[in-house]
């Protein structure tokens, strides 16, 4: 029978205590509040009602949260079109490189990502640099116009989450077997074949994980958004910040949060049940 030390005792208690005041408690608070109605004085009045969840299929919120996926899709789509490419070559270096390279890769995370995000916001500007290198090399007559786009707010996000999709898929390319390559190629296969039969089964759930990583926190970066977007390109990040902070409507925002919340624990569950299922089938073919 084990027997818990008190040091095991006093940080079990430590972490519970931790979890429960700043986990818990809070999410519970949002969850009241969204079912409350809003009051401009106390921020909420204690009245049971489900109109917050109502205006969440307004057309206008509506149409701001399928924009939000839309440009989180797309973000997602980038980092993986870069990263994948990107985690394969750089577990295929010599061991004494591989982690001068996944230094660089998380470098960016020791600055804030809103002085990062700022950094993007003078790259891009009329003046920027790129707009001054294209000039000088006489690519274009006149400064483009990229700030406050959403080609700007992608940029933003991918610069920011690109890690996030590179270092799950570090992490199932080391675990990829080279013998399982060797004999697909020794059996005739072409460079596509192995990949798509091979690579890609392997790798889905980092694929899986990465597209995670990046889908979620994109739709809730309200600062990118605001410093690269401007007013048409907002985030649901954005919505729930402005309610917040701008409207005082605290229950409608916190029941934008429940909403996002739950839209997370909708992929993290899908994320779960296709690892089983790949592990399943891989466990199948292996006793086959």
């Amino acid at each position: 029978m084990k027997t818990r030390t008190p040091f095991k005792t006093a940080v079990l208690a430590v972490i519970w205590g931790w979890m429960i005041v700043f986990v818990l408690v809070p999410n519970l608070l949002v969850l009241g509040s969204s079912f409350l109605e809003r009051d401009e004085l106390t921020f909420v009045r204690f009245n049971f009602t489900l109109e917050n969840y109502a205006r969440l299929l307004d057309p206008l919120y509506g149409g701001v949260m399928l924009h939000s996926l839309w440009m989180a899709a797309v973000t997602t789509a980038v980092c993986l079109l870069l990263g994948y490419p990107f985690a394969f070559a750089v577990s295929r270096f010599p061991a004494r490189v591989k982690p001068l390279l996944l230094f660089l890769v998380i470098v960016p995370f020791w600055t804030n990502s809103l002085v990062r995000t700022y950094a993007m916001k003078l790259l891009l500007s009329t003046n920027g640099l790129v707009n001054d290198t294209l000039l000088a090399l006489g690519l274009i007559d006149s400064p483009l116009r990229m700030l406050y786009t959403e080609g700007a707010v992608i940029a933003g996000l991918v610069y920011i989450l690109l890690p996030f999709m590179i270092l799950p898929l570090y992490a199932v390319f080391e675990q990829l077997r080279r013998d399982l390559l060797e004999a697909s190629s020794d059996l005739g296969a072409s460079y596509w074949q192995t990949f798509r039969r091979v690579v890609l089964p392997l790798t889905l759930p980092g694929i899986i994980a990465g597209c995670l990583l990046v889908l979620l926190p994109a739709m809730g970066m309200f600062f990118t958004a605001d410093v690269l977007g401007g007013a048409k390109n907002l985030l649901v990040g954005n919505i729930i910040k402005n309610q917040f902070l701008d409207a005082r409507d605290w229950p409608f925002g916190a029941a934008a949060s429940l909403m996002l919340t739950i839209v997370m624990a909708l992929l993290l569950f899908a994320y779960y049940r296709s690892v089983k299922i790949i592990r399943q089938r891989g466990e199948h073919v292996a006793t086959a």
